[in-house]
């Protein structure tokens, strides 16, 4: 299983799994599980991965339904500008392939962020740690275990 999965088990957590047939040609990872999983994608959230200005690479976690507000990011993250990083420098960090990097498991850890308006459901789907692989858990548990803030990130 991935290290997502086996950190969840580890921390004895609640969660469930959900799968589905990824299609290698869709270009939009988490739009495509919350269509697959029949989910709204308000309540899918993808892991983002964005370079500050001081070097520090950080995550953040917003719902597939909006994108992710590069300058609010940076502020909830106390620096003055963030950028998308390099995908070689997301996938080296974290250990996932892009359209599979989970914010659970990951080799390094990093400062974490994830969007308030997870708090308006009792659980969210998060990656798996592979594509075609979607983790359902109660946003705390998520918080708990990746010392992730809330923050507003995302916008329409």
């Amino acid at each position: 299983m991935t290290p997502a999965v086996k950190a969840l088990e580890k921390a004895g957590v609640a969660f469930s799994l959900a799968s589905y047939a990824h299609d290698p040609r869709t270009p939009a990872y988490g739009e495509e599980a919350a269509r697959a999983l029949g989910l709204s994608p308000d309540a899918v959230f993808k892991t983002l991965l964005a370079r500050l200005d001081d070097g520090r690479l950080v995550v953040a976690i917003v719902p597939v339904s909006g994108q992710l507000d590069l300058k609010a990011l940076a502020r909830a993250a106390g620096a003055r500008k963030a950028v998308m990083a390099e995908a070689e420098a997301a996938e080296r960090a974290t250990g996932y392939v892009l359209g599979g990097i989970s914010p659970l498991g990951q080799k390094k850890r990093l400062a974490t962020f994830l969007d308030a308006s997870a708090e308006r459901f009792g659980t969210i789907h998060v990656s798996g740690g592979r594509r075609g692989l979607e983790i359902r858990l109660v946003p705390q548990d998520l918080m708990l275990l990746t010392g992730a803030r809330l923050a507003t990130l995302a916008r329409a």
